[in-house]
């Protein structure tokens, strides 16, 4: 018998993928062309999560306004809501209030989440009044505020100092049975901090918990780093100590900045480190400064290295790469430490092409780049998802006997997985030293191939976890039953989590945890497949 010619199906995250690759990439004659050939039914869904995808702000005006001439497809409140957004956003308030308009003129339903985001982007182009006046016309027609209109709202007049009116407001909350959320509390807190009333600010913190509110990983660095430019440290250490209780951690600025804030005190930074075991000392670079001290002017590629060094001093970062190009036409050797630093200033300044420029150089000429360099050169490729040329630079950066870290490994091949590119992903684990590949990477792996759609690879992978005599974590457990449900694994992931509970059993009994479990667990063990 032949086999049936069963076509691939096709998902609406694809569909939606698809079409922001079509806005971003393609001028708009293009994407128009485009977008009438697809075979897909247009409908208010489909519309506000394109727009949701933030495609450049003049594409998604004219996609608006395209696909609102489209037969059978009328814009609704959700589909103007998330435009009006786009334009709040770009700071272009008359096209936000001209969009309001329309939706007034066409008759729209306009709810709480159309006028706090018009007061949201109002009071963020610091036109207080007119945030304060959508206030009040939302209240006069009989718009019911939610807990984030009402927590909007707040840290609008905290923000300004009308305290009286931002306190009147909360109780008001209260009185109408909404409770607080998280970001609530947050706004009070940071007002009170801001106003030097850290215990009036703890106490909050402390009844907050009480209420079954925890304070989440945004809420401690706000409150932080608030502490940190006041200059007060007790506050900090109790912050500290509840972020180390839940697994939480610092942003990387807020804590360079915290244990700058504590070393200046004279205090001890012991629990800052507890609670970021993944930043080792190595790793701590406060604002690094391009300081060059070659200065052997006997040796005649010294003449080269001096103006290498005067151009990057004066960021003519253009006239570096020309003279790099010819340099390394002519095969000429500089040294690790000037060529590390033209990788930062590169990074620094966004320019991928120019850092790069100087890694191929010090790959010609078999120099070997000091290890920062290589990490700013692999977050550089990342926020411009440019992944194919990190493999490239991780497999460099091993052979030079540099280490990415469990931390580092896991959080990359956890990066390149959220991306869909499980290839690299695959790539750069096996490229790791076999102590690197412990329960995090795996784990991280393991998490690359469910977010991929493809839960039979991430089941092998846990098996040769497994196999290897590799003991799963928490985070483990975490990452293999919310992948399996949401692929609709539903009976693997019932018995991954009645594992998971096993083992949250046992976790009492055992004396310590391995770095690598800890690790492990600071990545996954909440919220892993996306």
């Amino acid at each position: 018998m032949k086999p049936f010619d069963v076509e691939p199906k096709v998902y609406m995250r694809d569909t939606i993928s698809n079409i922001c690759k079509i806005l971003k990439y393609s001028t708009w004659e293009s994407a128009e062309t485009q977008l009438k050939q697809l075979p897909i039914r247009w409908d208010s869904f489909t519309v506000n999560q394109v727009l949701k995808t933030h495609p450049p702000m003049e594409k998604a005006w004219l996609f608006f306004n395209w696909v609102g001439k489209v037969k059978s497809f009328k814009h609704d409140q959700f589909t103007y809501t998330t435009m009006l957004d786009i334009f709040g956003e770009a700071g272009r308030v008359s096209s936000m209030k001209y969009l309001f308009q329309q939706m007034q003129e066409k008759g729209l339903k306009i709810d709480a989440v159309t006028y706090t985001s018009i007061l949201h982007w109002l009071s963020k182009s610091e036109d207080v009044d007119g945030a304060v006046e959508t206030w009040e016309e939302m209240r006069g027609k009989g718009c019911f505020p939610t807990v984030v209109s009402y927590t909007a709202y707040m840290k609008v007049l905290f923000d300004n100092q009308r305290v009286k009116e931002g306190t009147a407001v909360y109780k008001e909350m209260l009185q109408s049975g909404i409770s607080p959320n998280c970001h609530t509390y947050t706004v009070l807190m940071e007002y009170l901090f801001g106003a030097g009333k850290y215990e009036e600010a703890l106490e909050i913190f402390s009844k907050m918990q009480e209420a079954r509110v925890m304070p989440d990983k945004a809420a401690c660095n706000i409150l932080v780093e608030k502490c940190c430019k006041a200059g007060e440290t007790w506050p900090i250490i109790q912050i500290l100590q509840y972020m180390k209780e839940n697994h939480l951690v610092l942003r990387y600025p807020i804590f360079l900045l915290a244990l700058e804030t504590l070393k200046a005190a004279g205090e001890r930074d012991a629990l800052l480190r507890q609670v970021h075991p993944h930043i080792s000392v190595e790793c701590i670079d406060n604002g690094r400064v391009v300081e060059y001290k070659g200065n052997d002017f006997e040796d005649p590629s010294s003449l080269d290295r001096g103006l290498v060094w005067v151009l990057l001093k004066k960021l003519n970062l253009q006239a570096v790469d020309s003279l790099l190009t010819e340099l390394m036409d002519k095969n000429i050797k500089l040294d690790s430490e000037l060529m590390s630093s033209i990788v930062h200033v590169n990074c620094g300044h966004c320019r991928v092409g120019g850092a790069l420029l100087a890694f191929k150089y010090s790959v010609k000429t078999g120099i070997k780049l000091e290890r920062t360099g290589y990490l700013a050169l692999i977050g550089c490729l990342i926020r411009s998802n440019r992944f194919t040329d990190i493999v490239e630079i991780v497999v460099e950066m091993t052979s030079t006997g540099h280490s990415l870290g469990v931390y580092l490994a896991s959080l990359l091949i956890y990066r390149l997985g959220c991306a869909r590119r499980p290839t690299c992903a695959a790539k750069i684990f096996d490229s790791l030293p076999d102590d690197q590949k412990c329960v995090a990477t795996y784990t991280a792996l393991v998490g690359v191939y469910f977010a991929a759609g493809t839960a039979d690879k991430g089941l092998k992978i846990y098996k040769a976890m497994r196999k290897k005599g590799i003991y799963p974590s928490l985070g483990t457990y975490c990452v293999l039953v919310a992948g399996l449900e949401k692929l609709g694994r539903v009976s693997n992931a019932e018995t991954y989590r009645k594992e998971k509970k096993s083992l949250q059993k046992d976790a009492y009994f055992r004396e310590s945890i391995p770095m690598e479990e800890k690790i492990c667990d600071l990545l996954f063990a909440r919220d892993v497949v996306s």
